[in-house]
């Protein structure tokens, strides 16, 4: 026997009978709103630790690879992200409290040993580095809670003298040391030397980046600075100093070089080389090491496993990668080296360690001054530029997204 129509009909009706609608309270949709914006802190925080983080470019110390106001993004993955060895710390703060004056952003009650997970492939030379500054790991605090250079400060200005002009001292772990970024000029195991500002990694010339700066001295024929326009359609700027009427230095690219050498008011166009003895030059031994930030080493570059021979004429190269980095006790006693109280006279090394530098030659603060890298102290990769505006906020269209070299 077959349905009616009458029951079909209300079969249908039943069937379209909306289910009755769910009533939240105001609690629940709070509720709802907090477990969302926990989990995309969440999500955003593993994503900053072990994958990709955003940087800005603050100094010129890298012009004209990057510029002032870069912004870019650094890859975590490229050499294996590294596990935090300061994990209780105020998300998406570095090491100070936005808005204070010094105030920590971190907590020191729990430190784990370094450890760092599996990346897609080792440093490489001449790789664009992200890294804890190595010797931020003692800084002093000015009036306003800003970090002023711990160690070159007590070499400007005397141990005693530094610590009673800035009372405020503190230290801070690996992970929460300010980032620095740089280029890897030699890896583990290099020997490296400078010579009249030339680079030698193993005997060889280092690779010049393309836009890499450095001080020229420049003669003209008439006795006046370069013109002022077609520096700034170069955008050049100087001179950055005047060595009497006709001679000035200026602060630019080979190939910047290469154009304004053949300008007819020019006569000649020169690297300056700096041949005086610099105390605030690695290893800041004058006695041993009358070195400065262009005539340099040779010095081997320390490799994990590799052992050296040690002596008072070479402990100041690797007394701060022995004694600080590695965790050892260190002492010169009599013309004896003692580690951790025994006599030594070689060393192995237990970490990897780099050497960075600067590609603005003249104007950066870097492993011609302070000295290794280790690799606990490696951030990540720099990969590309997302946005790039200038000193009138106007956007670098030419430079966002273009991968960094």
């Amino acid at each position: 026997m077959e349905p009616s129509n009458d029951a079909l009909q209300s079969v249908a009706a039943n069937d379209s009978i909306a289910p009755p609608r769910r009533r939240y309270s105001i609690f629940q949709v709070i509720r709802e709103w907090v477990n969302a914006a926990l989990f995309t802190l969440i999500a955003a925080a593993l994503v900053r630790l072990f994958i990709f983080e955003a940087y800005s470019i603050p100094s010129a110390s890298m012009e004209k690879t990057l510029l002032v106001n870069d912004f870019l993004f650094v890859s975590k993955i490229t050499y294996g992200p590294r596990i935090p060895m300061t994990p209780l710390a105020f998300p998406f703060a570095h090491h100070t409290m936005p808005f204070t004056k010094g105030t920590k952003a971190y907590s020191e009650a729990i430190q784990w040993v370094y450890r760092r997970l599996p990346g897609f492939r080792k440093i490489k030379r001449n790789d664009v580095i992200v890294f804890n500054y190595p010797a931020g790991d003692t800084v002093f605090l000015n009036a306003n809670g800003k970090d002023v250079d711990y160690y070159m400060t007590i070499v400007a200005m005397g141990r005693e003298q530094a610590l009673a002009y800035y009372p405020n001292r503190i230290t801070r772990p690996v992970d929460k040391r300010e980032n620095y970024i740089k280029r890897c000029i030699a890896i583990a195991g290099d020997t490296l030397q400078i010579r009249n500002g030339v680079v030698y990694v193993n005997g060889e010339k280092a690779m010049i980046p393309a836009e890499s700066q450095e001080n020229y001295t420049v003669s003209t024929r008439e006795g006046r600075p370069l013109d002022e326009q077609r520096l700034k359609d170069m955008n050049i700027h100087g001179p950055e100093e005047t060595w009497g009427a006709g001679r000035y230095v200026y602060n630019f690219t080979g190939k910047e070089a290469g154009t304004i050498k053949s300008w007819p008011k020019v006569i000649t166009v020169k690297p300056l080389v700096d041949k005086q003895i610099d105390a605030y030059a690695f290893p800041h031994d004058l006695s041993h090491f009358r070195w400065n930030s262009d005539f340099m080493g040779p010095v081997y570059i320390p490799r994990q496993g590799a052992t050296i021979r040690l002596d008072t004429n070479n402990i100041a190269l690797y007394q701060r990668v022995i004694q600080t980095y590695e965790s050892n006790q260190l002492d010169i006693i009599d013309g004896h080296i003692l580690i951790n109280g025994k006599i030594a006279t070689s060393y192995t090394f237990k970490m990897d360690y780099y050497w960075m530098m600067g590609d603005n030659r003249d104007n950066s603060l870097d492993s011609r001054f302070w000295g290794f890298v280790p690799e606990d102290h490696i951030v990540g990769k720099a990969s590309f530029i997302w946005l790039s505006y200038d000193s009138h906020r106007a956007i670098r269209w030419q430079r966002l997204f273009t991968s960094i070299n």
